[in-house]
């Protein structure tokens, strides 16, 4: 590893908007540890909802996320994160080490990104087209070349079978009490630093107008953009060649570029899992995008009317509890 150091405050920072990244019902199941100059990140499965993510995959992508807002915070910090996925091949539960280099110049394009992790949110009510499509999805595509995950746009002749699989994947679980019992768990209380507040779910009514999303409990908003009939957003899918841990995470850390790139963009966007999740949808949205890959993860992204209500942030956990650094390094952001 490199021996370069970089101010502690830096870290935290970056660390601060790294968890900002999306995760399964804000479960946000990561934790971070400083060692010298090395950045070590872990999944913390203890986190992940179990019912939901049986196989914890979505805990990775969640991880991978958090890792490509991390590197994005510290290249606008001017340091280039030096990435090693997997260090340990014995503990797959450490995802990644980061070293740095300094960078020679921070330009614009860095410190935009950056500040998309915080106007970054995920939107679930009904979106209008996005303009200028075409020259979007080349900007999303290079986002993701060289990433080794595929990105798709499900045809728009296609959606109502892309529907029909959205509504197959809610009603195979429609009787398992455990699942229903756990959404009911994230997205009710008061909860402080996890989980979903009532103000980012949707009410009946709005729901009703967005035929792929997953069904939480409704809310009894009023009803928000009644101008938007229907969602008109186009529906992206990132797949990838395999399922080990590494295609995974790698998968996450596209989803954040994606998201990062349209948000750049003025667009709405909001993540979509539940298709993914089981395995007669997942089938089905292979078919759709017409690769042998495996379908990792959903986005819908369109433009959100500026009039109206703003979807609020989500809440995080403290610093203190996703992150460990040496004694001295412990001040308080």
């Amino acid at each position: 590893m490199r021996d370069i150091g970089v101010e502690p405050k830096v870290i935290r920072d970056a660390v601060w908007l790294a968890c900002r990244a999306p995760s399964l019902h804000n479960s946000q199941p990561w934790h971070w540890r400083v060692e010298r100059d090395v950045v070590q990140l872990y999944v913390d499965p203890d986190r992940a909802p179990r019912r939901t993510d049986q196989s914890g995959r979505e805990a990775l992508i969640g991880c991978g996320a958090a890792l490509d807002h991390f590197r994005v915070a510290m290249a606008a910090a001017g340091w280039t994160a030096n990435v090693e996925r997997f260090p340990n091949p014995n503990n797959f539960l450490h995802l990644a080490s980061v070293d740095f280099t300094p960078m020679d110049y921070v330009t614009d394009a860095h410190r935009h990104r950056a500040n998309a992790i915080l106007t970054r949110r995920t939107d679930r009510l009904p979106f209008t087209p996005p303009p200028n499509w075409p020259s979007m999805e080349a900007e999303l595509r290079q986002a993701v070349d060289g990433s080794g995950v595929f990105l798709d746009v499900i045809a728009d002749e296609l959606r109502p079978e892309l529907a029909s699989a959205s509504q197959l994947a809610e009603s195979l679980r429609l009787y398992d009490s455990s699942y229903h019992a756990e959404l009911v768990g994230w997205t009710t209380g008061f909860k402080l630093t996890d989980g979903i507040p009532s103000s980012s779910l949707v009410s009946a009514a709005e729901s009703d107008r967005v035929d792929v999303g997953r069904n939480f409990p409704v809310t009894h908003h009023s009803d928000r953009r009644p101008w938007v009939d229907e969602d008109h957003a186009k529906i992206l899918v990132l797949s990838s060649d395999d399922t080990t841990h590494d295609d995974v995470l790698r998968s996450g850390e596209a989803l954040s570029a994606v998201l990062l790139e349209a948000t750049m963009a003025g667009l709405a966007t909001c993540t979509l899992t539940h298709l993914t999740e089981v395995l007669a949808s997942r089938m089905v949205v292979g078919t759709l995008i017409g690769k042998n890959t495996t379908p990792q993860v959903l986005i819908r992204v369109g433009q959100a009317p500026s009039v109206g209500e703003t979807i609020p942030p989500t809440p995080r956990r403290p610093l203190a509890e996703v992150l460990d650094m040496p004694p001295a390094d412990r001040s308080a952001r």
